[in-house]
């Protein structure tokens, strides 16, 4: 039998360092939604260390989901929802309410309506105060914030010009425009950052 499980090895590196923020970023109890799941590594992992929280991954893609539901079976994780077919650019989504959202890698390897998508959806599913989290590497000040990631964005946008590290900036605003309050930035290996947005009053 073929294992549907998708293998993403940057998952198994930075799924600790990620943890670390999600521990004091998420709320103690509720649902937390993830956007752009992918292979599923970095759910089960979340989960099995927060489980008092419940996850609900999502994904575009059917493979991804196949992935994500094989995933979720291995361990048996009880804390874990089955993945929703959530394109991030459509409306509406699949979803009622969510205390968190996550979402990792997905801003620099999708079009820019994703991320306008993301910051609508998030604000018509979470209460006031409640967390957005991202992970992935930005542009900061118009410039990139190593040669690695210089590089990687050539080849991003050598794949789909509509892909690319974003500036940090440019998401900042479309986050505001969405009701979201100014990022907390923490730095993470890899020239990597996690941003966390909040939701305002409405």
């Amino acid at each position: 039998m073929i294992d549907p499980r998708l293998f993403a090895p940057a998952a198994a590196r930075n799924r600790g360092p990620i943890l670390d923020v999600l521990r004091q970023v998420l709320p103690r109890e509720g649902l937390v939604l993830e956007i752009a799941s992918g292979s599923g590594e970095h759910v089960v992992h979340f989960a099995t260390h927060l489980p008092k929280l419940t996850f609900q991954p999502s994904d575009p893609g059917a493979e991804a989901r196949a992935s994500i539901a094989a995933w979720i079976a291995a361990p048996g994780a009880r804390n874990i929802l089955a993945p929703l077919a959530l394109d991030a650019a459509t409306a509406p989504w699949p979803v009622a309410k969510a205390d968190a959202i996550i979402c990792i890698n997905m801003i620099h390897i999708s079009p820019w309506a994703a991320t306008e998508g993301l910051f609508a959806g998030a604000r018509t599913l979470l209460p006031e105060g409640a967390p957005l989290y991202l992970y992935g590497p930005y542009r900061r000040n118009g410039a990139h914030t190593a040669p690695s990631n210089s590089a990687f964005d050539e080849s991003l946008r050598a794949q789909n010009p509509g892909w690319g590290v974003r500036d940090l900036e440019t998401v900042a605003a479309c986050a505001a425009r969405a009701g979201f309050g100014e990022p907390q930035v923490v730095e993470m290996p890899a020239n990597n950052l996690s941003v966390i947005f909040r939701r305002m009053p409405s």
